[in-house]
């Protein structure tokens, strides 16, 4: 194999990795916050206020820092084929 397909594969390895654990962020996370909400829900009897507030809360806290890495990324990407600021026409988003 030569040297570019070794980066090629290199670079899908890494991609499926770091899908995973994007994916794993999105379950675990407000799981974990829902499940430490259902026990303040438990101790405090208000079922399932805290449990949904925070699962809920959580969720869109992580989907925000994902698409903000995203984006992030995805203007890197833009500057670096463009080449840089002037080749943009329209201003740099600031998600």
């Amino acid at each position: 194999m030569d040297l570019r397909a070794l980066a090629e594969r290199r670079d899908l390895n890494s991609g499926f990795g770091d899908s995973l654990a994007r994916a794993f962020e999105i379950v675990f996370t407000p799981f974990v916050f829902g499940v430490f909400g259902w026990w303040i829900d438990g101790r405090t009897g208000t079922r399932p206020l805290f449990a949904l507030g925070l699962g809920i809360l959580v969720m869109v806290v992580t989907l925000w820092k994902l698409s903000r890495g995203y984006m992030t990324r995805m203007d890197a990407e833009t500057d670096k084929v463009l080449g840089g600021e002037e080749g943009r026409d329209e201003p740099k988003r600031w998600v």
